[in-house]
């Protein structure tokens, strides 16, 4: 039986990857920094907000309120 198109079985289904130039245009909302991406959490840190914004479904959720706060860890 052949594979659905678009997926291979050395993909994760689970962590689709971002598109890296994204991430370099990508700051933070609320300081402007740059963002550091955490492939294993699918997160985009703000060191120096103090915040780790998600990213579901390949797509970075970029709303403070959606964000964690480091200090949560």
């Amino acid at each position: 039986m052949s594979e659905p198109s678009g997926t291979t079985q050395s993909e994760p289904a689970a962590q689709p990857g971002v598109d890296p130039k994204l991430l370099e245009i990508l700051v933070c909302p609320l300081t402007k920094a740059p963002l550091e991406y955490d492939r294993e959490a699918q997160e985009l840190i703000s060191r120096q907000a103090g915040l780790a914004y998600p990213i579901r479904d390949g797509i970075p959720i970029m709303l403070p309120d959606e964000a964690r706060r480091l200090d949560d860890d």
